[in-house]
């Protein structure tokens, strides 16, 4: 039990949660985002399938980084540690996979912190959305809904007239079939984000625990061999050397 990093495995877990999270989210969202523009807007986006391939991509990788780093931090844990890094060379590339580790997931923080205010944005324009769609002018009245105030937020190929959404199985289709499901599976990847940025923080607070671990773990190391040497008794110093 004192050989098991228990903070690097609650920070896989997770990271493992939030990214699979993420991924599935996050591809059934621009699927719904994709024939939102295609069916309503009347626009066709070629990028959408590489960047759901991206997404699982993202996730594979965000897992794989997960399981490297708890398999440093049960190299780095308890009786492990005196085991592994006894000699001067594991202890060195020990302090430098840490270290390495380290920089991966401060640079891949920061890439998340960016995904994160993205999603903030796009949960935010489908929140907006939905609640268009729920006021009583659309709903009671039998209004459309006009995003042409809006025009700066969409692309510019998409001609204006389609920006006015009028008819009835148009206004179904944006709001019962696209907007209602896009924003839960936005809300579900942008808490996923967060999920996993928090798990990043504390990648780097136990790596750089881990650093410490192994580089003091050799001044420990050097103590324990000046108490034996300066040991009275010649055998039992011998034997414990």
């Amino acid at each position: 039990m004192s050989r098991i990093p228990y903070a690097t495995l609650i920070a896989t877990v997770m990271c493992i949660i939030g990214g699979l999270v993420f991924c599935g989210s996050m591809y059934r969202g621009s699927t719904l985002t994709a024939l939102m523009l295609d069916n309503v807007f009347h626009l066709r986006v070629h990028w959408f399938e590489p960047m759901q391939i991206t997404f699982i991509a993202v996730g594979g990788s965000m897992l794989a980084l997960a399981l490297m780093i708890l398999f440093v931090g049960f190299l780095a844990t308890g009786a492990t540690r005196v085991k592994v890094y006894r000699a001067w060379g594991a202890r060195v590339g020990g302090r430098i996979s840490c270290a390495i580790f380290i920089c991966i997931t401060y640079l891949l923080l920061l890439v998340w912190l960016v995904v994160f205010i993205f999603l903030v944005l796009v949960t935010a324009y489908y929140t907006v959305s939905w609640a268009l769609c729920s006021s009583s002018q659309v709903q009671n009245e039998g209004k459309g809904i006009d995003f042409r105030q809006f025009r700066f937020l969409f692309p510019e190929e998409i001609d204006e007239k389609y920006l006015l959404i009028n008819p009835p199985n148009e206004i179904k289709l944006f709001c019962k079939d696209t907007v209602e499901k896009a924003e839960a599976m936005f809300i579900l990847a942008t808490f996923s984000s967060l999920l996993i940025i928090l798990s990043l923080v504390h990648f780097l607070v136990c790596l750089s625990a881990n650093y410490a671990h192994i580089r003091d773990h050799e001044k420990l190391q050097e103590l324990q061999e000046l108490q034996y040497l300066n040991d009275p008794d010649l055998t039992s110093s011998k034997d414990r050397f």
